[in-house]
């Protein structure tokens, strides 16, 4: 089924003004579908000159009277011909003549042609179910207006704003609560949502009668955050948002002005009761900043362990224990750098690629000797990864790259060692190569020397097999060198 960019895409004669402005347009129509308690479609004709639905907006105040979706579909043939075209050349909102039935229900159709830059585009048709006529009380007539004020809007190229301004998450909707302003910002009626949410902030006064704008500031204390856009959201002068908080409790508020032929006639102001959300979220950057700084202390704590490993290194006398201490700080050191990627972001997930290029070139350059030159080139990307998986895993690749440094390039000026990645959701598969003297210099009862103890082979198979099921195989270099070949499944890695 072709969706609403490919069928506008058959339009040759659209710009991308064009296509732009029809993409504001069916963004923002749901306010106008709520107030109007009616179902919006989007008709265009295509390439072929049919007209096709090309987006359909249901209402969240009452049932839709479409339980199908119609994108895609040419229009109903007893609607095209003269109705049709008739809307597309008039200036104005076109009212049909005719009923129609959908389903059980008496449909009004009433078509809104859009124009932009001296064209017209299409046709927002407004289905209204005449059931929602009758006996309407003061807040569906009021709604009601409401919603033909902007959907009149729309031939005249006011609807949607031009520049509006949308900086909050959780914008407020119709049914949400909705405020009628007059020209000069007056309530001139407020939906009952609307008043409860004021009463919230503390407002204990009627509000009809009374500048919108004097209300709000009645509400905020001398050193209450006042944003920039809330003095023009409560005059309903420009199409912003902005949030009021007070008395503990938070209320968006979105303003939506209305115009005329002459000009500005009022505004609609939608309001919405964030407190909670606002609280969730407060308690959100609370437990994310907590997480962080224990990442960050257990690192520091690591680095210290680190370094009180490298001063008993440099006190003891014996070769062999000073490599020893060498090796065990450059692990503790490896679980560090972990850590120290973990506490820069809010959850436990990190970048490994960053991570391993870091890990992998310290692990060189303590491995390698003075005069001796160690390149690392990657192919391939581990992606995202959380600690659970990085930790070993880094372990794992510093092992099997200080092996090659250390017997693998012994007495060797240069190398080379390359690491391939191949992730595929869970499944790792990794390849670490390297131009060195092989396996017949590096090989010891059948396994590749990691280290003068053997420990380095014990920690590779160790979390390879246990922590990721998986296997290792060393393996010759058909140009010369080793290959070792580590086929794993992620634990608790998520997809990419």
């Amino acid at each position: 089924m072709a969706d609403f960019t490919h069928i506008l895409a058959t339009r040759p004669d659209f710009t991308e003004s064009d296509r732009e402005w029809l993409h504001h347009l069916v963004a923002d129509w749901q306010v106008i579908a709520d107030l109007s308690f009616a179902d919006l479609l989007l008709i265009v004709q295509d390439g072929d000159g049919n007209y096709r639905i090309v987006e359909q907006c249901r209402p969240s105040t009452v049932m839709t009277l479409r339980i199908d979706d119609a994108v895609g579909a040419l229009v109903a043939p007893e609607m095209v011909g003269g109705e049709l075209d008739a809307a597309m050349q008039s200036k104005t909102v076109f009212r049909s003549t005719v009923l129609r039935a959908v389903g059980k229900s008496t449909v009004c159709n009433v078509y809104a042609p859009i124009r932009h830059d001296g064209k017209t585009l299409g046709l927002v048709v407004r289905e209204t179910n005449m059931a929602t006529r009758e006996s309407n009380g003061r807040y569906e007539s009021e709604s009601i207006n409401a919603g033909k004020q902007l959907y009149e809007m729309i031939p005249r190229g006011q609807f949607p704003y031009v520049n509006a301004i949308m900086s909050q998450r959780h914008v407020a909707r119709v049914s949400d609560g909705f405020i009628m302003l007059t020209q000069e910002g007056i309530v001139r009626y407020a939906s009952p949502n609307a008043i409860s949410c004021f009463r919230r902030l503390g407002c204990l006064m009627t509000m009809q009668g009374h500048f919108l704008s004097e209300i709000g500031t009645d509400l905020l204390r001398r050193n209450d955050p006042v944003p920039e856009a809330l003095p023009m959201v409560l005059m309903g002068k420009d199409a912003v948002d902005s949030e009021i908080n007070a008395n503990r409790s938070a209320v968006s508020v979105r303003s939506l002005p209305l115009y005329d032929n002459n000009g500005r006639t009022g505004a609609i102001i939608l309001c919405r009761d964030v407190t909670e959300l606002r609280r969730r979220e407060v308690e959100l950057q609370t437990k994310n900043a907590t997480i962080s700084e224990i990442h960050h202390r257990v690192k520091n704590n690591l680095q210290a362990v680190s370094a009180l490993l490298r001063l008993q290194a440099r006190k003891t006398k014996s070769s062999e224990v000073k490599k020893e201490l060498e090796e065990a700080q450059r692990r503790v050191q490896t679980i560090a750098m972990v850590h120290e990627g973990l506490s820069q972001t809010a959850d436990e997930i990190v970048d490994f690629d960053k991570v391993i290029s870091n890990l992998l070139k310290m692990s060189v350059d303590l491995a390698t000797m003075c005069d001796q030159h160690i390149h690392i080139d990657y192919v391939g990307k581990f992606g995202m990864m959380p600690a659970q998986d990085a930790t070993p895993l880094s372990l794992v690749l510093t092992e099997l790259i200080t092996n090659c440094v250390e017997h693998g390039f012994e007495g060797r000026k240069e190398g080379h060692i390359t690491i391939s990645a191949g992730r595929s959701g869970n499944s790792l598969n990794v390849v670490v190569e390297d131009d060195g003297s092989g396996l017949a210099n590096e090989e010891h009862d059948g396994l590749a020397r990691s280290s003068g103890s053997g420990l380095g082979t014990q920690i590779i198979n160790t979390f390879v097999t246990n922590d990721f099921g998986g296997s290792v195989r060393w393996e010759p270099r058909h140009e010369g060198g080793t290959r070792v070949i580590l086929d794993m499944t992620l634990r608790a890695a998520q997809n990419e």
